[in-house]
């Protein structure tokens, strides 16, 4: 009997966790419109100019894939993949010292930059009701960036691999059924720099397991030391499925 007793509680618990264990799939495609992008490389000793001033920035598109899982009801964790390359061009109007090479004033060039970012993160859920729910927490964002510029027979690139811990968020209000507004996002300033990643959306449940989002996201942020001075801003038309399973 006690055997059995047994056997049933911890069916009971096993199904009451699963119950409350979610998986989650989040697609986002946007139209980027960039803001600005300044840098020097070095950041002492390199010359200050603006990727998207002092050359022609394209305007570029970008997705993202969100993988998250809830257990316990309250716990949430989520990997976040996130490629992002940002093209210019033009003719430079003054000399510019680019990490070591000299690209004479008049120089025709060509530069990209690159920032792709994953991210581990966890929330927890602070509070939940039928209108209202906000979660709170921290990110570990790993950035694989690269800037890179040729022309006039020369080129240069400087890579910059680093790990930056983040605060992390979401705040979603549901002011009818199956209509979500959402902040959702990453952010922290400190002195060495500063990173925000935010959305501000609207969500609609199609089904139980899919919803539709639309909105505008703002990525800004960047540097300042020895090694490197870059700081930019990117605006973010955003469209999206959330698929929960």
């Amino acid at each position: 009997m006690n055997i059995k007793r047994a056997a049933v509680i911890i069916g009971l618990v096993t199904v009451n966790q699963c119950a409350f264990a979610q998986n989650t799939v989040d697609l986002e495609g946007a139209y980027v419109i960039p803001g600005y992008a300044d840098v020097a490389i070095p950041g002492d000793s390199g010359t200050r100019f603006s990727l998207t001033d002092d050359l022609e920035a394209d305007e570029t598109a970008a997705f993202r894939f969100r993988y998250s899982h809830t257990f316990a009801e309250k716990h949430w964790v989520a990997g976040l993949v996130a490629p992002f390359t940002m093209e210019s061009h033009g003719t430079l109007k003054k000399p510019v010292d680019f990490d070591g090479t000299t690209f004479v004033e008049g120089t025709r060039v060509d530069s990209s930059l690159r920032f792709d970012s994953y991210r581990l993160i966890y929330r927890y859920l602070f509070h939940k009701s039928d209108q209202w729910q906000f979660s709170f927490g921290a990110a570990a964002k790993v950035r694989d960036a690269s800037i890179k510029m040729a022309g006039g027979g020369l080129a240069a690139e400087k890579n910059n691999t680093g790990v930056v811990p983040l605060l992390s968020f979401n705040l979603t209000w549901t002011p009818v059924d199956k209509v979500h507004f959402l902040m959702d996002g990453e952010a922290l300033a400190a002195s060495q720099g500063r990173a925000e990643d935010v959305l501000f959306a609207v969500q609609y449940d199609v089904t139980q397991r899919l919803a539709l989002k639309t909105g505008y996201r703002i990525l800004e942020g960047g540097s300042d030391n020895n090694e490197v001075y870059t700081f930019s801003l990117f605006h973010y038309i955003v469209a999206g499925a959330v698929l929960t399973f």
